[in-house]
């Protein structure tokens, strides 16, 4: 690459853009891509100086930002001919990005019969699937023979997303089957499609969110799926590469709220040092709050903390040790819900395993936590004479928190799910904070039942 950008940089200072178009011409698009985030101050103009093709399918893999700050400085011929290039999704995708104004000037570019289909992609939800079709794809009748489907193929298959699968509908575009390409190269030309037709379809529906888009192509093997309307009607097909990128957001997305923070709707050092703070301060301040509820928690037990010091030594042993079996938790669940394993109606199974998991391992650190008072006060007289008290409401203690922590954890993402909110917001900061309080109430109640006209 840093010889790639020695040269292209050359070539810059000769101005000579006949050799620039040469030399771009020469490098795949994926390089072309690379040198104009190595030079991005450049971008626009091997956007223009390249071949209408080979500019769209640049153009049609950079991100949202470069493709605006592209758009803005190239000439509106070259604009012209990139809107009018991109497939109908990558159009679209382009469009639902831009301000209102932008995509009206836009797609005053488009001649009229693109203009509705893109005004009418516009129209479904920002995040459901319409919104990620395109309408160019083969479809045939299944009363035609191979003959005719391969016919038809060679004449239209050049302006279709992808040929690999043909689609069969009747006469009212009712989508009817799906054949892969393959199916119908190896059969003889005679071959009816209807012989061909094992009635094994998977659609998705225009308004299907896109995260159910996903997990339907993960589970299936698929480069394309056709979109159909509530009468089953054909309307695009949606195909692996977008699944792929909007995959790719999501994950960012989600792994960004887990950490505690809004998502960033762009790349974290094109962000402004304001947007950034901005998209955390919020998560910080309510977190901040109901970590404040812990002092209160600890002042309603002050009377019982001045009486036994030694307990305030392991607060901060229970509430770590409860938020983090419940981050575990938390962070196990979200991705289970994420790649589809875990649903709404398996709550139950998931509560179940947590109780026992919860139980075992707050087992293990309670015997943990118990060991440890036990040596200690074979060679300090720290905790006292009541060693064995204080070992064993520190003990049970952790076995309660790590119990509480692993079910908030795990049914908070259910619980979210089921209000139609989004899983990833109950984050791991978010499930930590509310076990720090609780983990609190749950240690000081234990030690007043253990060691009440004792130590208290």
């Amino acid at each position: 690459m840093e010889e790639m950008v020695e040269q292209v940089e050359l070539i810059l200072e000769q101005e000579d853009d006949a050799a620039l178009q040469e030399y771009l011409n020469n490098l795949n698009i994926s390089d072309v891509e690379q040198l104009i985030d190595e030079l991005p101050e450049h971008g626009p103009k091997f956007i223009e100086i390249l071949s209408v093709n080979r500019a769209v399918n640049v153009f049609r893999i950079l991100d949202f930002r470069k493709q605006e700050r592209i758009i803005k400085k190239i000439s509106g011929g070259k604009v012209a001919e990139i809107i009018n290039g991109l497939p109908p999704d990558d159009r679209t995708a382009l469009f639902s990005e831009l301000h209102g104004d932008a995509v009206a000037k836009l797609i005053l570019h488009l001649p009229p019969a693109d203009r509705r289909e893109a005004l009418s992609l516009l129209g479904y939800e920002e995040d459901s699937v319409g919104r990620l079709m395109t309408p160019d794809y083969i479809a045939v009748k299944k009363t035609w023979d191979v003959n005719r489907v391969l016919s038809h193929i060679r004449r239209f298959g050049k302006n279709s997303e992808t040929i690999d699968v043909i689609y069969v509908v009747d006469d009212n575009r009712v989508l009817l089957d799906d054949i892969r390409i393959r199916e119908i190269l190896l059969v003889k030309p005679e071959t009816s499609v209807s012989d061909l037709m094992d009635g094994r379809l998977i659609a998705l529906h225009a308004a299907d969110p896109q995260e159910e888009a996903i997990n339907t192509f993960r589970m299936n093997n698929r480069v394309a799926l056709p979109v159909v309307d509530d009468d089953n009607v054909l309307l695009g097909i949606v195909t692996v590469d977008d699944i792929l990128w909007i995959a790719n957001e999501e994950y960012t997305e989600d792994i960004q709220k887990i950490g505690g923070t809004e998502a960033l709707d762009e790349p974290y050092l094109d962000v402004s040092l304001f947007t950034l703070v901005k998209k955390r301060v919020g998560w910080l301040v309510i977190l901040f709050l109901g970590e404040m509820l812990t002092a209160t928690a600890m002042g309603f037990f002050e009377k019982e903390i001045e009486k036994a010091v030694v307990l305030a030594l392991f607060i901060p042993l229970i509430i770590s040790s409860g938020g983090n079996s419940g981050s575990q938790a938390s962070t196990l669940i979200i991705q289970a819900m994420a790649l589809g394993e875990v649903t709404l109606s398996d709550w139950w199974r998931v509560m179940r395993r947590e109780i026992m998991a919860g139980l075992m391992l707050g087992f293990v650190l309670g015997c943990i936590g118990f060991l440890r008072i036990y040596v200690w006060s074979l060679f300090s007289d720290i905790y006292g004479p009541h060693w064995f008290l204080v070992g064993l409401t520190v003990g049970i203690t952790l076995i309660g928190v790590v119990l509480w922590g692993s079910l908030s954890g795990s049914m908070l993402p259910i619980l979210l799910k089921r209000l139609g909110a989004d899983p990833a917001t109950s984050s791991a900061p978010f499930v930590a904070t509310l076990v720090d309080v609780t983990g609190l109430v749950i240690y000081f109640s234990i030690a007043v039942l253990l060691l009440r006209g004792i130590m208290l």
